[in-house]
């Protein structure tokens, strides 16, 4: 896998960074700007910059793309942890083997059953599977048994026998063989995920010395095999503060450029943890490499910069606090209300103010209901969206890409984010949520160019009110 990530490369862009003007970064901004994407030196040379005038540039830059490519639409999901069991020993996990404060879980059909429609009875439509490795848990046969139950999992809802329902499901799972991926291809999940944690070999060397993630080359391999199964919708990531942050980024980059070359597609999205504290895993609370709040305001900012079209995911390890900061400089995707141990949302009446459970892999930063983040971020401005359209469209992959790249998907994002949030808004919202919601719906209306297609979302909405669910374009 030497060929994927080229560590002398990176080094040498981040090297030459150091030296780069003032005039060659407003260069860089500006081009940025025209949505065509950056190129590994003229990312390490954002990455570089250190300047307040300059950062305020590049983040207001990040503000105007993401503005012209997602518009004011946040789409929202829920993890779902199925499994804390693992063979793994990562130094930076609450799920590693050698854990023995951890306690064990992993859950039966009927559980899986009783946390989905938890998850359901408070809104959720899109969850994120993601399991320990472990042969019994995240093997293909499990996973599958576990798909068909989520997808069957329909709960009543407060004013709709039909609402309550999981549309779309993406897997957060330990690589697996090619045969393997092609089951998982049909069971009907939507992006498949793989962080290879660091790209920096030593490093990853050091944090996973057992198990078969110790073996670099496997992981990074992985989503090779998933998109030649094909699955067109992947997902990489890296754990930030495990290595250099400038490094990583790069990495990844690199990684995706890898990917479009050879498949024709990138990534679909890509997610920046951040490290935070894990019950049994000491060095969680003490980063080697540190991410400042400053600093992953950049990484993020630059991300968009440099990949214009791809989602961008932020989860629960940050504050609320950050999180709404972080919404305006590129992210697109965010989990809420999450659980990060397994059966936490049957639970979770029971501690949802406790930012760690027994069993969780890290300690949550914000630890907000469902509801409390669609009202937060509707007072921003942001349309909450539940939308799953394009899977079930078949706008995937290279599909997708095509019309995001010419700014043609936007003709379909906001009226469905709309038509999501609107019955979100029918189905659970209550007084504090429903008029603020309705309202920004309207705004929102004015903001769709295409006559026909506005009218269409307004008739669309009238139909949810009488009682019709599922409505996408």
């Amino acid at each position: 896998m030497q060929t994927i990530i080229n560590e002398d490369k990176i080094n040498k862009f981040l090297a030459k960074a150091k030296k780069i003007s003032r005039r060659k970064i407003n260069q860089v901004i500006q081009k940025a700007l025209k949505l065509k994407g950056l190129s590994l030196s003229e990312t390490a040379a954002l990455l570089n910059c250190a300047d307040p005038k300059l950062l305020q540039k590049i983040f207001s830059a990040a503000r105007q793309i993401k503005e012209k490519i997602y518009g004011r639409r946040l789409v929202i999901f829920a993890p779902l942890y199925v499994s804390n069991y693992c063979i793994n020993d990562c130094c930076y996990c609450g799920f590693r083997r050698s854990n023995r404060h951890a306690l064990r879980k992993a859950l039966s059909q009927a559980e899986i059953r009783r946390e989905v429609l938890s998850l359901e009875n408070e809104g959720h439509k899109r969850i994120l599977l993601v399991a320990g490795e472990d042969p019994k848990t995240s093997g293909i046969d499990y996973l599958k048994k576990t798909i068909a139950t989520i997808y069957a999992t329909r709960a009543p809802g407060p004013a709709d026998a039909a609402c309550g329902e999981i549309r779309r499901l993406n897997v957060n799972a330990a690589p697996m063989t090619l045969d393997e991926f092609k089951r998982l291809k049909k069971t009907g999940i939507g992006t498949y995920q793989l962080f290879q944690e660091t790209y920096h070999r030593q490093t990853y060397a050091a944090m996973h010395p057992s198990g078969p993630k110790k073996y670099y080359d496997r992981r990074l391999g992985a989503i090779n095999l998933a998109m030649q199964a094909g699955i067109d919708d992947v997902g990489i990531g890296a754990l930030f503060g495990l290595y250099d942050y400038k490094f990583e980024v790069l990495a990844l980059l690199m990684h995706a450029q890898y990917l479009e070359k050879k498949f024709g597609v990138g990534p679909h999205t890509i997610s920046v943890p951040r490290l935070e504290p894990a019950e049994g895993a000491p060095l969680a609370s003490s980063p080697p490499h540190a991410v400042s709040d400053k600093d992953f305001m950049k990484i993020i900012a630059v991300l968009r910069l440099a990949v214009p079209y791809t989602g961008l995911i932020l989860s629960t390890r940050e504050t609320a606090k950050l999180r709404d900061q972080l919404l305006g400089l590129g992210i697109s995707q965010i989990s809420a209300g999450s659980r990060t141990n397994p059966g936490g949302y049957a639970t979770a009446k029971k501690d949802r103010a406790s930012s760690q459970s027994a069993g969780a892999q890290f300690t949550l930063g914000d630890t907000r209901n469902l509801a409390q983040v669609i009202r937060d971020i509707a007072k921003m401005g942001y349309v909450p969206s539940f939308c799953t359209a394009c899977y079930r469209r078949g706008r995937t992959g290279k599909d997708f890409m095509d019309l995001a790249k010419p700014g043609l998907i936007q003709k379909y994002c906001l009226p469905n984010a709309l038509l999501t949030y609107k019955e979100y808004l029918t189905d659970f919202g209550d007084k504090k949520t429903r008029a603020p919601g309705d309202q920004l719906i309207q705004k929102q209306l004015s903001a769709i160019k295409d006559h026909a297609i506005a009218r269409i979302t307004k008739e669309k909405i009238k139909q949810i009110e009488a009682g019709k669910r599922d409505l996408y374009f």
